[in-house]
């Protein structure tokens, strides 16, 4: 996704906001309160902040890195880590226009391109499912929900959901949403 990304605050079953990662920082520094579970909704994964410091501390820390100069792609955004292949598969990579890492990339983006629908998809069922387990694993339909979700059956999905509390439904659709293959004619929103 290539807008800034958003956070999601419950407080039991009831969503608290939804909003950039400054203005929720900003809920949990100055209203600070037990209870509160944050989620990044692009991942769905729940979030904890180091809220320690003052408010401009607070944000200080988690403000985005400036790129750093240097060798290496900074601006890129090139981050190294390691990748374990059998020895034909590096010969393989060391072969092609580039070398290894070049190859890698030009592989990923293919891929990305050669399906993106696929990739949306499965990023919101990752998402929603996250959320869910966390938000919704004890209550009624959840795991009928799950199966739904990756079922891609909008339906059953909605139908599983719609006793869940207001906010956590509404959620649910939202994180869900990219997960079903024909959009509804509203879809909904965590606003």
């Amino acid at each position: 996704m290539d807008t800034e990304p958003t956070f999601t605050t419950f407080e039991g079953h009831t969503r608290r906001l939804t909003a950039s990662l400054a203005e929720t920082l900003t809920l949990l520094h100055v209203q600070p309160r037990a209870g509160l579970l944050t989620f990044d909704d692009q991942t769905g994964r729940s979030v904890d902040f180091d809220l320690s410091g003052t408010l401009d501390d607070v944000l200080a820390r988690y403000a985005p890195e400036t790129p750093r100069t240097g060798p290496g792609r900074p601006k890129l955004g090139v981050v190294s880590r390691e990748v374990s292949l059998l020895p034909r598969h590096w010969e393989w990579l060391e072969r092609q226009r580039g070398g290894a890492s070049a190859a890698l990339r030009r592989l990923i983006d293919e891929a990305r391109r050669a399906d993106p629908d696929g990739e949306r998809r499965a990023q919101a069922q990752a998402a929603a499912d996250r959320f869910l387990g966390v938000m919704a694993g004890d209550l009624p339909g959840y795991e009928e929900a799950t199966r739904a979700l990756y079922a891609a059956d909008r339906a059953q999905f909605e139908a599983q959901v719609h006793l869940w509390p207001d906010d956590l439904r509404l959620h649910a659709l939202y994180l869900a949403a990219p997960a079903f293959p024909v959009a509804p004619a509203s879809t909904p929103s965590p606003a």
